[in-house]
Parts: C-alpha cells; structure tokens; sequence
C-alpha cells in the first residue's frame, strides 16, 4: 500500500532525543492508522544517532552536504509519502499531535505551517531575542515582502504535500531553507495554511545547532536578496524622485528657504542621488532577469516580452544620445571658460551647465553598460 505520510526529521547528534520523537512520530501513525514513515535524513552524526533510528525501524538517509537545509532536502527527497511533515529531533514539537496538519493537507494545501505563538511557548523554550525580537521581525519582513499571512516563518514543524515540495525548487543548505520554503510557496501563490502548535523546552543537555545572529542574519540575507523590489526598485524610486526634482529646481538658479540658500553644491549632491537611484534602478532589472532565469523567482508572464522592449540595440542608441548630449552640454561650458580666457569661474550658471553635462555623461554609460550585460543575462531569449 503506498505510503501517504513521511515524517522527516534533520539530525546531527541527537542521541539524547532522537528515541522519543521517534517514539512519538511512530505512535502517532499507528493510532490514527495511517500508513507512514519516519525518515533521519543525518548529516553525519558521531553519537549513535544512526542505530538508534535503526533499532525502531525508522529509515536512515545518509546526507553529506553539511547545513540543515542540505539534511533536509536529502531526507525530503529520499521520502516516500504522498504528504511530508518535517521537524527537528529535539523534542521540542510534539510529534505526537500532527494531525491538525494533516487535516489541511488532505483539505488540499499545499503547505501546512504551525504557530508557535498561538498554540504556546513553554516557559524557556524560547529565547528571549528569538520570541521577541528575531522571529517577529523576520516574519514581519517575510509578510511584507512576499504577501504572505504566515505569523512564524520559523516555526520548524511543518507539513506540505511531496508534490509542491518539487515545484519549490529549493536550493538553500542553511537555516535558511525554513524562509525559503514559505518564501517559494507564497511567489508560486501555493495554497498555505496555518495551525497552532506547541514549543517544549529542547530535550538535549548541549547547546543548540542554531546560533542567533549568523543564523538570523542568513535568514535576513535571504528575505532581502529574494526581494529585488524592495531592495532595489523602492529605493531606486525614492531615490530617483527626490534626486529629480530637487535637481530640477535648482538648474535654473538658487533656491531660497528662509535664510538657507541651496545653490550649484546642492545641485552636486541632488544629480549624485539621482545617478544613484538610477543605478539601484539598472540593478533591479539584472537581478530579476539572473533570478528568474536560475529559477530561484517565477516567470511573470510580460517576462519574455522584455526583451524584445529592452534590448541591446535600443539600449546602445539611448545610452549614445545621452553621451552625444552630454559632450555638447560640455562644449557649451567649454566657450563659456574660453569667454573667460581660461580664467577662475565664478558664474554658477557655467557650473549648472558643467553638472548637468557630467551627470547625461555618466546614464549613458550606465545604459549602455547595463544593456550589455541584461542581453548577456537574456542570451538564452
């Protein structure tokens, strides 16, 4: 008969606690007589913890790959369930209670997620940085980011079908392959759900794999560099805009607010911000095009469309006008110091001129480079 649940549970060292989630996954199988499994994807444990699981007839995958997403990710794909529910062997879920999740699964989600905070935290399960600093804002991020309603990204107990799982694709070794899975699911708009669920104090008497910040900063990261809007195109709009108009006031003379006067340094410093929201700009195109076509974001559906908008030969014209602006603006300024006999220029208006003349310069250029290499990215279109 197949198989329609595999519980998976990532292990290094374990020895201590392996035996009752095991116990617990096993017992919960058999009194809801489901046809399952337990599966320890161990990542190269020293302590016994491989014939542990052997003694209670649990299936050993032998991970290489070091890092709590490789140990995952090979126990996952070795499983055989139809449904798959993965949780650390710490004893800190209680694997005895999976039910509720899957319930949802076989209501047709694809990812079931537990709630630490709504189903309860045992007095010392937590730290105090994770429960009130790290994992809300994190799952802030991860909400605001990626439109998901998850309230705890990193809840590890959770459940999912095998075949959303492979439509995932998920690439990440870390701790971060928790953000990951919720972040995939929620850009391939999966089906999510989320249950309560209860955190115990971790059964072992050695410290925990987990290590706050470089952890949390590997899940930080990756939240960030998965959202090219917020990391490149907000800043690029607000950059770009303020920059703009701020240089547009001040090209045509000084600009005066009660007893500040903001002349050609402002103007210096507005043109920088611009080029520098126009480069955030730039970035934001190239990441989307390397995400999406190394699979890691999904393919919009104007996606191909794009390169026949933006393509080599119209990036090169318009990054040339600009170039061919930018040289006249620069002979302009030019006759302007010629008028002076080569002297010291103390017309403002010459530097207006000389800035502005720089700035076209410098676009061009960035469009000409920038649509080098999106064709590059794009060679495959």
């Amino acid at each position: 008969m197949s198989i329609e649940l595999s519980v998976v549970m990532p292990c290094l060292n374990e020895a201590e606690t392996l035996a009752t989630c095991i116990k617990k996954a096993k017992g919960f199988l058999d009194q809801n007589n489901i046809i399952g499994e337990v599966v320890i994807a161990d990542n190269g444990s020293t302590d016994g913890s491989q014939e542990i699981a052997n003694s209670l007839n649990a299936r050993v995958i032998s991970v290489q790959e070091k890092g709590y997403g490789s140990a995952l990710r090979g126990g996952i794909s070795a499983a055989k369930g139809k449904y798959v529910m993965m949780g650390d062997a710490d004893d800190s879920y209680d694997f005895s209670n999976m039910m509720p999740y899957l319930k949802k699964l076989r209501e047709g989600y694809d990812l079931v997620m537990g709630n630490r905070f709504k189903g309860g935290i045992e007095k010392g399960a937590m730290p105090f940085l994770h429960k009130y600093l790290g994992n809300p804002v994190l799952s802030f991020l991860g909400r605001l980011f990626f439109k998901s309603k998850i309230g705890d990204f990193h809840c590890g107990l959770r459940g999912f079908s095998k075949e959303a799982y492979n439509k995932m694709k998920l690439k990440t070794t870390g701790m971060e392959f928790a953000s990951e899975m919720i972040v995939s699911a929620s850009l391939k708009k999966m089906k999510i759900a989320e249950v309560p669920t209860t955190l115990s104090k971790d059964g072992r008497s050695r410290p925990p794999h987990l290590n706050t910040w470089r952890d949390g900063w590997r899940h930080l990261r990756f939240l960030v560099l998965f959202s090219p809007n917020w990391l490149f195109l907000y800043p690029s709009i607000l950059f770009c805009l303020v920059g703009f108009i701020t240089s547009a006031l001040l090209i045509s003379g000084p600009v005066e607010v009660g007893n500040l006067t903001f002349d050609v340094h402002t103007l210096l410093f507005s043109t920088a911000l611009f080029l520098v929201g126009f480069q955030f700009l730039l970035f934001y195109g190239l990441t989307k095009v390397y995400t999406i076509e190394n699979e890691l974001l999904p393919k919009p559906k104007n996606y191909n469309s794009l390169f026949k908008i933006f393509n080599l030969e119209k990036g090169l014209v318009c990054g040339l006008i600009l170039l061919l602006i930018g040289l006249l603006l620069s002979i302009w300024a030019y006759t302007n110091w010629q008028s002076l006999n080569f002297g010291d220029i103390n017309n403002h208006n010459t530097f207006r001129i000389v800035i502005v003349a720089v700035t076209t310069i410098l676009l061009g250029v960035q469009v000409i480079l920038f649509s080098l290499f999106f064709s590059i990215l794009g060679l495959k279109k």
